[in-house]
């Protein structure tokens, strides 16, 4: 037997008492289960509202949404030059307004004298709500407008700004103050801003898990080491890929929901892909079309 040979049959043998060690100590740590997230069949979560259908994050887009019967709203939020938090996605306002600019450059006011639905076309390709007076939503005016809603929310902020250093500790306060703590869900896809929110909130609301917490549980799963893996977040909100890993896997679903963490996969439109999708594990889809998922879930059942 060459020396070559003895050094990896040495390392094998290292590497294989290494993982038996650290099976035999360590015992998996599931998540404690958050209020928010608890139910016993798929959700569907709506996208800015039905935004496919009517402008993004506006109140039409959120009443038509009720409409078609989903579980919740998956939204993203900014904070305005006043400090006002508001449902908004785009860093800038041009692509769905009729202004220009920064979100972070106007106040709440002034960013209410925009169309929001200046850009919007419908399925038939028409400006059907141009003009129609949809403006900017505050986060506050959400939580009061759909009280039995569950509201996954996503800090968009980064927190290297000065508005996106401001944004966890300002969430936390809205949220306490609307009594929302068993009614929403917080991400962003920065980790460091899901820490930062969660040094106010404690652990008592729902925390999503950043780009680097993904990578390390998938990092996990696909190791010998899966059992060592201690979830920081209550759920997944994921696409179907990131970077080069495909994440639509029932083992990958399964792994992480031994750890009480359900999955939600976004932005999926097509029924078809949901009765894959739920058929595979997830617990959760969200789309733009509620109108095709409420329907698709059921039979993917």
């Amino acid at each position: 037997m060459g020396k070559k040979t003895k050094i990896g049959i040495a390392a094998a043998a290292v590497g294989a008492a290494a993982w038996a060690g650290s099976k035999a100590l360590a015992t998996a740590q599931p998540r404690q289960k958050k209020v928010a997230i608890e139910y016993d069949r798929p959700v569907i979560l709506a996208h800015r509202g039905a935004s496919a259908l009517a402008p993004e994050n506006t109140m039409a887009a959120f009443k038509m949404a009720e409409s078609f019967g989903v579980d919740g709203f998956e939204i993203d939020i900014r904070l305005t030059s006043d400090e006002e938090l508001i449902v908004f996605h785009d860093e800038f306002i041009d692509r769905t307004t009729d202004g220009a600019g920064k979100v972070a450059d106007y106040s709440l006011d002034k960013l209410r004298t925009f169309d929001l639905g200046y850009h919007f076309t419908d399925l038939e390709g028409k400006n059907s709500y141009r003009g129609k007076n949809e403006k900017v939503v505050s986060l506050r005016e959400l939580l009061e407008a759909f009280p039995e809603m569950y509201i996954n929310i996503d800090m968009k902020d980064s927190p290297e700004t000065y508005e996106g250093s401001l944004m966890p500790s300002k969430l936390w306060r809205l949220i306490e103050a609307a009594g929302a703590e068993d009614r929403v869900g917080v991400t962003s896809f920065f980790d460091e801003q899901i820490d930062r929110f969660n040094l106010y909130a404690q652990n008592r609301v729902a925390l999503g898990a950043g780009e680097n917490e993904i990578r390390k549980a998938y990092t996990a799963f696909n190791s010998q080491f899966g059992h060592l893996y201690k979830p920081r977040a209550d759920m997944f909100q994921i696409p179907l890929r990131s970077s080069v890993f495909n994440l639509v896997s029932p083992r990958f679903i399964a792994f992480l929901g031994n750890l009480n963490v359900p999955v939600h996969y976004w932005t999926i439109d097509d029924p078809e892909l949901m009765r894959t999708l739920i058929g595979a594990g997830a617990k959760g889809i969200i789309t733009n079309r509620p109108d095709l998922a409420a329907e698709a879930i059921k039979e993917g059942k």
